[in-house]
């Protein structure tokens, strides 16, 4: 069955399917649209869950073994399939052929994989898929689409974007949703659900050229401490409000510490990273980052995050943008000095 990506919340309300393949160029559309199906199976009682992410080596008997166990308490399971290139090779094609041909009971499939060749949508183990269960393609937003989607984005959060500052807005991001969302969650950071305009954009929003916080970000994940300090200060002199850059930075760190956290229980890094949708373009700054710093690291690191968030409130003495500084150096792994600490 082939669905539209916007009908998928009134079909998940109907029922579950068996098997839903996620696949496209879209990795911010995907991973949503994974984590509402995931909603939706939780909430009917499908409370384990399994990642397997297909790189190197994968052994796709794993996806057999997982389907034919049970838990001990016989709990409903999903089974979280990540298939980046969307070539299951000959192995893979098989193994969800026969995975099809035998659906397991109380087992949920969720496969997301990049984008779909034509060749690959008239294989056996597609048709099988679309089949048996539901196929999402998502497409690159482009022109109104991209408007309305820009639209549908804001209003989640109660917020007012009007027409000219949609239409600046998805100009300026120039089709990447993922640095789309950001900048919404920026404009919400400091604007809340105030109407939105254009000057407001204007303000905010930054040309590709110019420096910006995910510059930023990538940046101190490979403890580049120099161009870090660098772009900060081109931050400063441009005016970016310091909320904006405080949420990247601590973004960024809750994100490594939950990271760091998985991987102390025991989890693989490829399923880790997987299951937070670290996309392979950030993999290795991310893994560099995650063997630099350690637990105690990125805990120091919220604090100064919280004492920057004291600062730019009035409710404690001290310069924000200094602790700020403090906060990338942290990240870099170099000592900072008694009184920014």
């Amino acid at each position: 069955m082939r669905l539209k990506l916007e009908q998928l919340s009134s079909a998940l309300q109907k029922s579950l399917a068996p098997i839903y393949l996620l696949c496209g160029e879209e990795p911010l559309q995907i991973g949503e649209a994974a984590d509402e199906i995931r909603t939706f199976a939780r909430q009917a009682g499908y409370s384990v869950r399994e990642v397997l992410s297909v790189e190197g080596n994968f052994d796709w008997q794993q996806l057999s073994d997982e389907a034919d166990s049970l838990s001990i308490f016989a709990e409903k399971k999903i089974i979280d399939l990540r298939l980046p290139t969307g070539k299951p090779g000959t192995d893979g094609a098989k193994a969800l052929l026969a995975y099809c041909e035998r659906l397991p009971a109380d087992t949920l499939l969720l496969i997301s994989c990049g984008r779909l060749a034509s060749a690959a949508q008239k294989s056996r183990w597609f048709q099988a898929i679309d089949k048996a269960g539901a196929v999402i393609q998502v497409w690159p937003l482009q022109g109104p689409d991209l408007v309305q989607w820009l639209q549908r984005r804001g209003q989640k959060k109660g917020m007012q974007i009007v027409p000219e500052a949609l239409k600046l807005l998805a100009s300026r991001i120039e089709g990447n949703l993922l640095a789309a969302a950001q900048e919404i969650e920026k404009l919400y950071i400091l604007h809340g659900a105030k109407p939105i305009s254009r000057q407001d954009v204007e303000d905010l929003v930054a040309d590709s050229a110019r420096f910006d916080v995910f510059k930023l970000q990538d940046s101190l994940l490979a403890a580049r401490s120099n161009r870090g300090v660098k772009i900060l200060n081109g931050l400063k002199a441009e005016g970016v409000a310091e909320p904006v850059v405080l949420w990247a930075l601590s973004r960024e760190a809750r994100t490594l510490l939950t990271l760091k956290k998985d991987l102390t229980k025991g989890g693989r890094k490829d399923s880790v990273l997987a299951k937070h949708h670290i996309w392979d373009k950030r993999k290795s700054l991310v893994s560099a980052a995650l063997t630099r710093l350690t637990e105690a690291d990125l805990e120091d690191i919220l604090l100064l995050c919280a004492k920057a968030d004291q600062q730019i409130k009035g409710q404690r003495r001290g310069n924000s943008w200094e602790t700020l500084y403090a906060i990338c150096l942290r990240f870099c792994s170099l000592p900072v000095m008694a009184e920014t600490a």
